[in-house]
């Protein structure tokens, strides 16, 4: 690393003024530096991105998550835990912390550098490490979340997918991650401003959303628009959102579509690469900051904003309102005025939409919800023009097509001898007897023989082990097939990476199987557990190595209770009432 480049351009990060007041800070070098960057980083210890991380390193290149310069440090990390402040008093409500695992953290020197790098292995920044430290992340769940709750998609994350090292520092860009879709509509913070000035746009409020907009969305940003006298920025999360979301792809064609129907040079459209946290309050509070650094005058806050639904109790995790109280009380520090505005529903009896607050007892109020719609194009019924507009309905309709079953996969889970192996191929039999689908089945044995033949068994090579039977089912469903997956899986951080892999073209049926310790001893044929508590096995599951429960599987069935054809009845079963088979 040539130290005098990388010292002289931490000091020149570029500080443009914001157009609505505050600083916005780029991280990328000046180019002939980022050359010279670039090559030195081959020698650094090297950390792959995932796409959590790719986000929110491209938010902190560009300036969106202005003014960090880096990941956060111990003391900004502890004050926005306990106050949405930086360590210097900033209001910042979100963590945004670089973690790793425990075996490169333990790797690096004192200020060590490391290259950030995308999963091609293409260098995007390098960061000095200022700060290795182990958070309490149920300590942060309670306090960013809300809750420890792991039916919350941001707390799944957090506890069960998220490395137990973070590490602080700034960076120094040498380039942004690279995008091949919709190139047009993605702007950096610095490009989205520049083209508000050539177009003579001063008032700008923002509308974030992360799913398909209809009718009710065109009213409620038309409106907000009008009251504030307003340009529209439509600017929705195209990073990582919440799983069963529709992909990003679509949203921008309806998008697209919806535009027309908006009045000329009144709204535009930009792409936000944010993975979002699914975090209420705390995150509509973030949303406005990033906002208001890509250069807009007002941000629009609605009902129940980025929360992730309903808890295990089925229970709201937030107030509906919560946001909007939050940023009422933070609205003179943040530097960017804020559009309180409650639902849009569908008044029948007068065919028109209005504010929630302004239906009356005689109207007659109609709605769609995000499950009714995906019933209604699964099996081809109408979608009313009330609800939206039929160049929408077209491009939900090509996504999915109706009466075309999505792919799924069974994961089943379980000790050795647990029975998982023979429950899984009398389920296999079931479902080639009663359907025509195609059907793959991905036998614990079979894949070590075969997909991950080298491994060992370790917690590494075991959690590689999964992760590859994750990869290769998400293929087979992405293709609308069925994979039947039957591997012991004793970690959850390697279960929920699975779950993220399939669950990005089709649905993820976790199934436990519950059986007791003693029980599979019994069981046991090849003799292994008697070898593990003789001491002639090591690391074998249950006996000196963890068999990490899953919390919440979509089944959980133990074979000391039931036959396989009983067991196998039951997972039909459930298959059946979600309308998978």
């Amino acid at each position: 690393m040539n130290a005098v480049v990388a010292e002289s351009v931490s000091a020149e990060h570029h500080a443009l003024v914001a157009p609505h007041g505050g600083v916005l800070r780029e991280l990328y070098v000046p180019a002939p530096d980022a050359e010279i960057l670039k090559r030195n980083s081959a020698g650094l210890p090297q950390w792959t991105l995932n796409q959590r991380q790719l986000c929110d390193l491209e938010l902190l290149l560009n300036g969106g998550f202005s003014p960090l310069q880096g990941f956060l440090g111990r003391a900004d990390y502890d004050r926005v835990l306990a106050e949405m402040r930086l360590a210097n008093g900033t209001l910042w409500p979100i963590p945004i912390t670089l973690d790793v695992d425990e075996a490169f953290a333990a790797k690096l020197p004192d200020n060590a550098q490391i290259s950030l790098n995308d999963t091609q292995g293409t260098p995007l920044a390098v960061l000095t490490v200022e700060d290795v430290y182990f958070p309490d992340r149920i300590a942060e769940a309670r306090s960013v979340f809300g809750t420890t709750d792991r039916t919350h998609p941001g707390v799944a994350e957090l506890l069960d997918r998220t490395g137990p090292v973070y590490l602080g520092g700034k960076l120094q860009g040498i380039q942004p991650p690279p995008h091949y879709d919709f190139t047009a509509l993605r702007h950096s913070p610095r490009q989205l401003r520049d083209w508000f000035r050539q177009h003579g746009w001063h008032r700008i409020v923002a509308f974030q959303t992360r799913n398909p907009m209809h009718r009710a969305h065109r009213e409620l940003t038309l409106r907000a628009a009008e009251q504030v006298g307003a340009k529209l920025l439509i600017q929705p999360s195209v990073g990582r959102t919440k799983p069963g979301d529709v992909d990003h792809y679509t949203r921008v064609r309806c998008y697209h579509a919806l535009l027309e129907h908006y009045p000329r040079d009144h709204a535009t459209l930009s792409l936000l690469p944010l993975a979002m946290r699914m975090g209420g309050p705390r995150e509509a509070l973030w949303h406005a900051i990033i906002r208001k650094n890509y250069g807009a005058s007002h941000f629009i806050v609605g009902r129940d904003h980025a929360g992730p639904g309903k808890d295990a109790e089925g229970k709201p995790f937030y107030d509906p309102y919560a946001a909007q109280e939050l940023l009422s009380e933070h609205e003179d520090e943040l530097g960017i005025q804020i559009v309180p505005f409650p639902a849009m529903v569908y008044a029948a009896n007068r065919d028109v939409y209005l504010p929630q607050t302004e239906v009356g007892s005689q109207d007659e109020v109609r709605d769609i919800s995000g499950t009714e719609l995906r019933r209604r194009l699964h099996q081809g019924e109408a979608i009313p023009e009330w609800f939206t507009f039929p160049e929408v309905v077209k491009i939900l309709r090509e996504r999915h097509p109706a009466n075309a079953r999505q792919g799924f996969a069974l994961f089943f889970t379980g000790l050795s001898g647990s029975g998982k192996s023979t429950l899984a191929q009398a389920v296999l039999a079931r479902l080639l007897e009663t359907g025509s689908r195609p059907v793959t089945m991905l036998d614990g044995d079979e894949v070590r023989r075969h997909l991950s033949k080298g491994l060992g068994f370790s917690r590494e090579d075991r959690n590689a082990n999964i992760t590859r039977i994750g990869y290769v089912a998400s293929e087979v469903v992405r293709h609308g097939g069925i994979a039947i997956c039957a591997p012991i899986a004793p970690y959850a951080e390697a279960r929920d990476e699975a779950r993220q892999l399939v669950q990005s073209h089709g649905h993820f049926v976790e199934i436990h199987i519950a059986t007791p310790l003693e029980v599979c001893e019994a069981r046991d044929r090849k003799g292994l557990y008697a070898a593990a508590r003789a001491g002639k096995i090591k690391g074998f599951t249950g006996i000196d190595d963890p068999y990490e429960t899953p919390a919440s599987p979509e089944l959980r069935i133990d074979t000391s209770e039931v036959s396989v054809n009983d067991a196998a009845e039951r997972v039909l079963a459930w298959l059946h009432s979600q309308e998978l088979a």
